[in-house]
């Protein structure tokens, strides 16, 4: 399944909710699951993004839906790299 980068930043609403609330941040957990991907690991971060994430999901369109969905809420604002494994990756160039 395919793996993607999910850069995460909190907007005013978001850093409020956080605050208030920690818990919360389990329960997107469950709703990314819920919209068809998985969190496999996950960073909070200091920097340009607050959370690092390293989500699976079936394919591309089940990561646009997921952004547009939970982006809607107007809590975060995500940047989502599609990471390649190298070995796939080289023998697609020796190919």
């Amino acid at each position: 399944m395919p793996t993607y980068l999910m850069l995460t930043t909190l907007t005013e609403k978001g850093t409020q909710t956080l605050n208030s609330n920690p818990s919360r941040l389990r329960e997107v957990n469950r709703d990314v699951e819920e919209l068809g991907a998985k969190v496999l690991h996950q960073w909070a971060a200091l920097g340009v993004y607050d959370f690092v994430n390293v989500v699976e999901a079936p394919d591309d369109l089940t990561m646009a839906n997921l952004s547009v969905k939970l982006g809607a809420r107007g809590s975060v604002k995500f940047e989502t790299l599609t990471l390649l494994p190298i070995d796939e990756f080289l023998t697609a160039l020796e190919g």
